[in-house]
């Protein structure tokens, strides 16, 4: 079997992460192919679509916030991401026991009382009139019923586990700051979320982890349980194997993949790219070398927005006024220095208002907005 390198690992999740070349797709196909974004900060997905889609602008994603083809929902491992109306519809349900579980494991002790289908059909109720809500409203229309539990795990019980909800605008738009108000996301789309097939070779699980390759293999299964939250792939996993190739990283762990996804020759030249906080093209895996060293795992989990360079987590970065403010983790050539300078100069105009161009390809003295690269 095939070893796959750590290199040749990088250069496949950076081809399907478009973040070897920027996409001229536009960016709800590239959401689609990502399988999402992470979002739990609301202005991060701007950053990651900016370096992932050529000319991209942010009144595009607020288009698409705004016109329902975009939502902003619990998912994933829990946490807040922005998919498609079509994904979020189709995953929900697969993703509902997982979310209840870890509400009710991290709460165990102030939940122990809280019979979750109860919760459901009250909370449904609350929200049969169709108005958004709060989390702290969505807990007093059902406190009578459930007065001991602290609020916050109540809530959070609601929104993240057994009512289907989505974060509505302007929650998630270009600079906004407000605050969250939920839906339910039938209601906000218009349209019922589909049940589980009855299949034990799982469908829906099917379909994640093909999509899930698309967009981050080769991997293993634990790094698709990784990003999803999902324990209960194995039947999904067994039933395309047959349509995957399979490889082996230096460890010796069994790779899977699509036959004609990109691999690219771990030799590419790989460019400079500023990525958000917690950014997929590393949470999604379980096994983060690829793109991140050991010693750093951890800025991985922390909110740092990193830069890649040559590939590789190498640097932090921030926003200090109107200045892009970057960090190397490792000293960095002169050449790697002025790349930097030359992708983070457009980033810091794009984020402050002052670029002409959407993207860093081709744009020259940005104004206002520059870089500060520290020693």
């Amino acid at each position: 079997m095939t070893v796959l390198t750590a290199r040749a690992l990088n250069r496949a999740a950076l081809a399907r992460q478009h973040l070897l070349a920027r996409t001229d797709a536009p960016a709800l196909d590239v959401i689609a192919h990502l399988c999402g974004l992470q979002a739990q900060e609301p202005q991060e997905p701007f950053t990651g679509l900016w370096s992932r889609v050529r000319d991209f602008r942010p009144e595009t994603l607020d288009g698409l916030l705004t016109g329902r083809e975009v939502v902003r929902v619990p998912l994933m491992r829990r946490t807040i991401h922005l998919v498609t109306a079509d994904d979020a519809l189709a995953w929900r349900a697969r993703h509902d026991a997982m979310l209840r579980q870890r509400v009710l494991t991290t709460y165990r002790a102030e939940l122990a009382g809280v019979d979750p289908d109860e919760l459901s059909a009250a909370a449904h109720a609350v929200m049969a009139d169709g108005e958004p809500r709060t989390l702290a409203e969505l807990v007093e229309a059902v406190s009578d019923r459930w007065p001991e539990p602290p609020r916050r795990a109540l809530g959070e019980l609601i929104v993240g586990g057994v009512l289907p909800t989505v974060q509505l605008p302007p929650r998630g738009l270009w600079g906004s700051r407000a605050g969250v108000r939920n839906a339910t996301l039938s209601g906000w789309l218009g349209r019922p979320i589909p049940p589980l097939p009855d299949d034990p070779t799982d469908p829906v699980g099917q379909t994640l982890v093909r999509r899930y390759l698309a967009a981050y293999g080769p991997a293993a299964s634990a790094d698709v349980r990784a990003w999803c939250g999902l324990a209960g792939l194995p039947a999904a996993v067994k039933a395309v194997r047959d349509e995957l190739v399979t490889f082996r990283d230096e460890r010796g762990r069994e790779l899977l993949d699509l036959p004609d996804a990109p691999r690219p020759d771990p030799d590419t030249p790989a460019p400079v790219r500023f990525l958000p906080a917690f950014d997929n093209a590393i949470l999604g895996y379980h096994d983060r070398s690829r793109i991140i060293d050991h010693d750093h795992r951890l800025l991985s989990v922390a909110g740092e927005r990193v830069a890649l360079v040559d590939g590789r987590v190498a640097a932090t970065w921030t926003l200090r006024g109107p200045d892009l403010v970057v960090t190397p983790l490792r000293p960095l050539s002169r050449t790697e220095r002025t790349a930097v300078t030359d992708e983070g100069a457009p980033l810091a105009a794009f984020l402050t208002g002052g670029a002409d161009s959407a993207d860093g390809e081709g744009v020259t003295s940005p104004k206002p907005g520059g870089v500060i690269l520290e020693p």
